[in-house]
């Protein structure tokens, strides 16, 4: 079984993602009590000013079975350099193992640096950890995020 990989608007594909977010978020969420309710008005606000990627990963019979999000811009530090940050990736649990998610993550790159991307920033969960896939690829471990509850 193979997959095939492309960009998609949000508007398009939405009621696909649906689902795997939902099984994505069960997965890896830090903070399960706070309940999932993506935004869609402002990931297509961002689309729509060219700031967001959407890639997708589809079986053979075109099922949505992964996906990758990007915000690309210029870094506040860095105004000559485009940057895309990873708002989430996921590839659904039965197409790992496979090297599936490397050809995503490598296919992303592509269509990244096509695009003038100069760094890309991947996020890893420690409660899923695919970090060794990512420095297969040649990605660096850069820093760590803590997060503090305050309610």
């Amino acid at each position: 079984m193979s997959l095939y990989y492309r960009a998609e608007p949000v508007a398009r594909v939405w009621g696909e993602l649906l689902p795997l977010l939902e099984a994505h978020y069960h997965e890896v969420a830090h903070y399960q009590d706070i309940p999932l309710c993506p935004d869609r008005e402002r990931y297509e606000a961002v689309e729509a000013n060219g700031m967001l990627r959407l890639y997708t990963a589809r079986d053979d019979a075109g099922a949505l079975v992964g996906y990758a999000v990007f915000f690309v811009q210029t870094n506040a530090h860095y105004a000559t350099s485009l940057q895309a940050v990873q708002d989430v990736l996921f590839v659904h649990p039965d197409y790992r193992g496979h090297r599936d998610g490397a050809r995503l993550v490598a296919w992303c790159d592509e269509q990244l640096r096509s695009e003038g991307v100069q760094v890309v920033y991947q996020h890893v969960k420690d409660t899923l950890d695919w970090s060794p896939l990512l420095a297969a690829l040649g990605y660096e471990r850069i820093e760590s995020i803590w997060g503090r509850r305050l309610d």
